[in-house]
């Protein structure tokens, strides 16, 4: 578990939250041990123990916002992602909730259940933005790792 260490404490990881995070392997390895990912779980996993389930996304978004700055990663919020459709760009189809240090797309929710179209919405914006892994938040979980989704294009 030494992948884990700095973003959470070891005594605090749920047997559910450790499934979460070990959705994805390469080569034998955890993907999900990409230190920023971590830290991002870690972030949310932070603002869903402090303000719990039942809020609007954009409490989330914010909330999550000031817990990335205060670890100091980049980010950028409500990023346009364009669409290539034959001969027509359009330029802002789509909206990603944010992206971390360019490597993480995040995609945030607070809904009573995820389904399939939000799956579907992540892989969409992985593909459109050309990053590989996004990972999908629901706020409105009991906890987050039940809430949690993680995918690797």
């Amino acid at each position: 578990m030494e992948f884990l260490r700095y973003a959470f404490r070891e005594d605090t990881l749920s047997p559910l939250l450790l499934t979460a995070l070990h959705l994805h392997w390469q080569d034998g390895v955890p993907f999900v041990s990409n230190s920023i990912v971590q830290q991002v779980i870690g972030c949310a996993i932070n603002v869903h123990r402090e303000v719990g389930p039942g809020l609007f996304e954009r409490v989330y978004q914010k909330c999550l916002a000031y817990e990335l700055s205060r670890i100091g990663l980049r980010f950028d919020q409500q990023v346009p992602l364009k669409l290539v459709y034959q001969d027509v760009v359009i330029p802002c189809a789509y909206r990603a909730d944010a992206v971390i240090e360019d490597i993480v797309l995040v995609e945030i929710k607070a809904v009573d259940k995820l389904i399939p179209a939000h799956r579907a919405q992540v892989l969409t914006y992985l593909r459109l933005s050309g990053l590989r892994h996004g990972l999908l938040l629901n706020f409105n979980a009991p906890t987050l790792a039940e809430g949690l989704r993680s995918f690797v294009r």
